[in-house]
């Protein structure tokens, strides 16, 4: 097994990886694992912008940043890691821009902003123009900036490596063990610190924004560790996701001045979010178009509602508001100016639905997101191993894989990308700063014997299942139990089928017995990630008798703070079952109160 030794050793490419792999890299032997192309990694899909409150085009502050994103979070986020971010996301933008990431612009020559669901001014309560924007591929040329600033500092690349276990001595990360995809041989990354910035584990779903390669790897590699797993039972469900693919159609549009229409072609977000309509937070909104399809308002009486971005729509509805541009003057928009904010957007729509967004409505649904627990971690990226937040030695988590807790209950757009930049430089500065002083630790003598067995059960089993049957039985019980309205029957349904399916799973074998990219075997493998994710998201849910944020139950309707304002740490124990604890909610400023749009 050939061994590689770096100081600092990063799992993933996308924006978390890439940022603290470049921090780190400038004073740390550094490298970056990842399963993709760097180029190809999921933060090359978001789309609408990137939270900061520059000021750009109208007042704004971190404070008011900081009070929406808690705010959003249905009061579960931790506000001191929260106000954190907020303060840091301004000079975060700024560092992006001087790399050479090309912001769009104002006429005056600033940064140019647009308004995002949940973003405020608190004094006025109004949207405000708080998302940085690159078009709408901003997750793209991040993606492109940081690599190019990674390849500039040497950070070395092993790219389609599939990392696979997790190596601890005596309660200290190691190093990783992976599997090189071009030639199925086994790998051993021996290091001083590992950060993982894996994303997040959308493909549990049916309907999801996800790319292919949202697996759950870190989360599951972590957890089989006997590390827990930070608040599970929420995840983001995207408001507007296209009908049936699920492909995200960003908040962007909305921020332009799009409206969402009911069957009935109603506007009917004033029912649900009187002051912001439609620019409420996600959860908000994905609720609302649930309960317009369930009471029969959907489009045809199927299972999605319109997005409607047309000139014309837009202008009269910006009419009707009295929206006004920060100069004051009234907002307008014309087909034009669509194409040129929007085209991604008109491009997929053109693509996959055949329908062009500047003249046709969008048919959209909710589609299942973003993962906002995850490895818990502090503020510098610091994995942390129980209640009383003890830091484990040498790792670290950025990015959606971690749970810092910045999201709570639910994430603001833009917060995504956001969080990404701010903590994976902090987790980068904060390995290198450890490896500095640290040794590389003794490792036991056969490294990869439990990544082995892994893999060695799908060459040995029995054959009597079939991976892809499981994954979809696992994807629809979830949409369906698992989804955006949730109850105990039903949640206890799909607890009982993931069992079920994780039982059927030990009976997969794969029929492909070759080494050269075998995806096959390394699906099959995913597949088990995702069964453990589904499961300890299920627990979870169950435990939590309230419904806040994107955990929203129908036996139990109401947010319950004397019970739940607490975090759910899940660990999985060595007789295979999920134990639950919990831990307080860090309360600095603002009380919790009820949420109001």
């Amino acid at each position: 097994m050939k061994t590689h030794q770096f100081e600092v050793l990063v799992v993933g490419a996308g924006g978390a990886g890439l940022m603290a792999g470049l921090y780190a890299s400038r004073t740390a032997s550094t490298a970056i694992i990842t399963k993709l192309y760097p180029t190809r990694s999921h933060t090359g899909t978001a789309q609408g912008g990137i939270g900061a409150a520059l000021g750009s085009v109208e007042e704004d502050h971190p404070e008011w940043h900081t009070y929406d994103t808690v705010k959003g979070s249905d009061y579960l986020g931790d506000q001191d890691a929260i106000e954190f971010m907020c303060n840091e996301a301004v000079q975060a933008i700024y560092e992006l821009e001087h790399m050479g990431l090309p912001f769009d612009r104002t006429p005056e020559g600033k940064i140019s902003q647009r308004p995002f669901g949940g973003h405020t001014n608190n004094v006025t309560g109004k949207p405000v123009s708080r998302a940085c924007h690159a078009a709408d591929r901003t997750g793209h040329m991040i993606l492109q900036t940081l690599y190019q600033q990674c390849i500039k500092n040497n950070v070395t690349f092993y790219d389609e490596f599939q990392v696979v276990d997790l190596l601890m001595v005596n309660g200290a990360a190691a190093g990783v063990v992976a599997i090189e995809l071009a030639s199925g041989e086994m790998h051993l990354f021996h290091a001083k610190t590992v950060i993982f910035a894996t994303g997040g584990h959308g493909r549990i779903w049916e309907i999801t924004s996800n790319a292919y390669a949202f697996s759950g790897d870190g989360p599951a590699i972590t957890m089989r560790r006997g590390l827990p797993l930070e608040d599970m039972e929420f995840f983001q469900f995207h408001p507007t996701g296209i009908y049936k693919l699920g492909i995200l159609i960003t908040e962007g549009v909305r921020g332009e001045g799009g409206i969402l229409i009911n069957g009935l072609g109603e506007r009917f977000m004033e029912r649900y979010a009187p002051t912001v309509k439609d620019l409420a937070s996600r959860d908000v909104i994905s609720r609302a178009i649930y309960l317009e399809i369930r009471d029969g308002r959907g489009v045809n009486g199927q299972n999605y509602v319109y997005l409607d971005v047309r000139p014309e729509s837009v202008n009269k509805y910006a009419a009707l508001d009295g929206r006004k541009n920060p100069d004051g003057s009234p907002f307008v928009v014309t087909g034009e100016q669509i194409l040129a904010k929007l085209p991604d957007i008109v491009d997929f729509c053109r693509v996959y639905l055949g329908v062009d967004p500047v003249t046709q409505l969008m048919p959209i649904q909710p589609t299942a997101h973003y993962a906002m627990g995850g490895i818990p971690t502090n503020k510098y990226g610091e994995v942390i191993s129980n209640e009383e937040n003890t830091t484990v030695p040498g790792l670290y988590a950025a990015g959606e894989v971690a749970c810092v807790s910045v999201h709570g209950a639910n994430r603001l757009g833009t917060n995504s990308l956001l969080d990404l930049v701010v903590f994976g430089k902090y987790a980068g500065l904060r390995a290198a700063e450890f490896a500095k002083g640290a040794a590389y630790q003794p490792l036991p003598a056969d490294p990869a014997a439990f990544a082995r067995a892994q893999f060695d059960q799908f060459l040995t089993a029995d054959g009597k299942e079939n991976a892809f049957d499981i994954a979809r039985e696992m994807k629809k019980v979830m949409f369906d139990d698992m989804g955006i309205f949730r109850s105990g029957q039903g949640m206890q349904n799909a607890l009982e089928k993931i069992r079920e399916l994780q039982a059927r799973f030990k009976h997969v074998r794969v029929t492909d017995t070759g080494k050269i990219f075998n995806m096959e075997l390394i699906n099959a493998w995913e597949l088990g990630n995702l069964l453990d994710l589904a499961e300890v998201t299920t627990v979870s849910a169950l435990a939590r008798t309230e419904s806040r944020g994107g955990h929203s139950r129908e036996d139990y309707p109401d947010r319950d703070d004397k019970k739940w304002l607490k975090h759910t740490m899940a660990y999985l124990r060595e007789n295979g079952r999920i134990e639950l604890k919990y831990k307080p909610v860090v309360i600095t400023k603002y009380q919790p109160k009820e949420r109001t749009y």
